[in-house]
């Protein structure tokens, strides 16, 4: 039996890490253009008009008696490096260029390390929120793939998957996903992270993939921990990049 490849989302994180620190040191010393970025506190939006701040965040979950989409759509959208407010939405499903939801985002990126084109493609992303699910269809669609939306209301989830080249676990239940949902060969990106209470009261994190289960048919896979968690911070500081050129008309930069 081939080994499949095991994707290092750490390496790949790395690597991306250190584009953005290098050029982000060039546009503070060359252009005097430093990149901020800052954490919202609620019922604070002076971070909107403050120019030092190019990227803005909201830590999630909110507290219930917030209203999570008002506070963010409350946000510069230009300063959105979540990616999450509706104009930054919108633009992401039209194919227009915007700040991309940090997670899905990294996704892509790993994808990439495995397939040099992933056009035509069959990708089924399992789960649809708003956080993860749909804005990787609607990047997994850019990439011109074949995209497939599996959900709680689905009928035979596992029959689904087991078609897809590329399947995006993201469900948010541990290791629901076993060697009988994975097509032979197919890359199986988990976004998962489930802390579980072994039998000897241990604690661990583990995905929405049963690992050790999926490894003996998958072509590759991420792991977890180490997989796509590393990526999503990586990418935060990519888009905090992406904002602070953008705000000052800036071609993109080449992370």
């Amino acid at each position: 039996m081939v080994e499949p490849k095991v994707i290092d989302g750490k390496a790949v994180a790395a690597g991306l890490r250190s584009r953005v620190a290098a050029i982000a040191a060039r546009l503070r010393d060359e252009m005097n253009l430093p990149a901020g970025l800052a954490a919202v506190l609620v019922g604070n939006e002076k971070l909107n008009a403050d120019d030092r701040v190019d990227g803005v965040l909201v830590q999630l979950p909110l507290p219930r008696n917030i209203d999570a989409h008002r506070i963010i759509a409350a946000i510069d959208p230009a300063k959105d490096v979540d990616g999450f407010h509706p104009v930054n939405v919108g633009r992401l499903w039209s194919g227009l260029p915007g700040l991309v939801p940090c997670t899905p985002q990294g996704c892509l990126i790993l994808l990439r390390t495995v397939h040099d084109d992933l056009s035509g493609a069959e990708a089924v992303v399992l789960g649809r929120s708003n956080l993860v699910g749909k804005p990787m269809a609607a990047l997994l669609l850019a990439a011109d793939c074949t995209v497939t939306v599996v959900h709680s209301k689905s009928r035979d989830a596992a029959a689904i998957c087991r078609r897809a080249d590329i399947l995006v676990a993201a469900a948010g239940r541990p290791q629901m996903v076993n060697s009988d949902w994975i097509k032979r060969g197919a890359t199986v990106i988990d976004v998962g992270i489930n802390p579980i209470t072994l039998p000897d009261e241990r604690s661990r994190v583990v995905g929405d993939v049963d690992f050790d289960s999926v490894c003996a048919v998958t072509g590759a896979i991420t792991p977890v921990p180490g997989g796509v968690g590393p990526m999503t911070i990586a990418c935060l500081l990519r888009n905090t990049l992406l904002a602070a050129c953008r705000r000052r008309g800036l071609p993109d930069p080449p992370v």
